[in-house]
């Protein structure tokens, strides 16, 4: 399991996720609205779930349905930055 990053992050962009991931395993870009997880490197500790400051961030079992959208979301920005 991993940790999915969902809408509620759009435009946001605070940052403290970033700061408690021991594994440096959350990216993004400029030109990116969110952040992204990365979920061959994520150990699933959770600290960013607690950082987020609009709970924005769930383990990828327990994403709502409204945002499921956004598992796909994730995976996708990694497919794309690896090229």
């Amino acid at each position: 399991m991993t940790f999915v990053i969902t809408e509620p992050c759009l435009d946001v962009k605070d940052g403290r996720c970033v700061d408690v991931c021991p594994v440096d395993c959350i990216f993004t870009t400029t030109a990116d609205r969110m952040f992204f997880i990365n979920p061959d490197e994520c150990i699933d500790c959770s600290a960013c779930e607690s950082a987020c400051p609009v709970d924005a961030i769930f383990p990828e079992s327990r994403v709502p349905e409204n945002w499921a959208s956004f598992i796909a979301v994730n995976a996708e920005f990694f497919q794309r930055v690896k090229t």
